[in-house]
This record gives structure tokens, sequence and C-alpha cells, in this order.
């Protein structure tokens, strides 16, 4: 039995601890509720990278680095709309704020 948490349960937690923390989230592409696919984008200065939620062989979410290697704002916008474009349950969640995968791992995974 799969005990994890509906995506967008999973998605409005994170907008909340990462807005109550002084930082900047949100929501760039809605995808399915219950089970959807998701992408974070992460602010880095003048860049953007992106890391994806994975399912393992061990059964267990962990958080993958997704797109391109480099940390250009253009090609990480056009990688997560084309995805969007194939996945339509994909959610893309946009973050600003220091130690930004820490708060995606004790949030969603």
């Amino acid at each position: 039995m799969n005990a994890r948490l509906p995506t967008h349960l999973a998605i409005g937690a994170l907008l909340r601890r990462v807005n109550d923390s002084g930082g900047f989230a949100v929501v760039r592409a809605r995808g399915e509720a219950q089970g959807g696919a998701v992408l974070i984008l992460i602010a880095e200065g003048r860049g953007v990278r992106a890391v994806e939620r994975m399912r393992g062989l061990d059964d267990r979410d962990t958080l993958i680095p997704a797109g391109p290697p480099d940390a250009d704002p253009v090609a990480v916008e056009d990688y997560w709309q084309n995805r969007c474009r194939r996945d339509p349950d994909l959610w893309v969640v946009e973050l600003d704020i220091p130690h930004a995968e820490r708060f995606v791992a004790e949030t969603i995974l």
C-alpha cells in the first residue's frame, strides 16, 4: 500500500513552509491532484536548477537532478514547459530560499 501524501497537499505544505520562512514559493504548473509528478525549480543567484521527486527501487522517494546541467534560466524554462506538454500531470514549483532542497526533503519526501 502506498502511504504517499496526495501531491496537492504536499505542494500546499511546501508553499506554506517556504513562505512562512521568508522565502518565495510559487506553483508554475498544476498537475494531477492525487499522484502527479513533482518538478522543483530552485533559484540560485541568477541561475535556476531543477530537481525532481522520484520513487526509488527501495520504494522511497528521493530528489534527483533534472533538466539541463547548467543554471541557464532560459534552458530550464524551456525544459519544464516541454515536460508539461508531454506530461499534463506534472506539478512545477519554483522556490527562492536558502537551502531549498532541505525544505523540499523535509516536506514532500
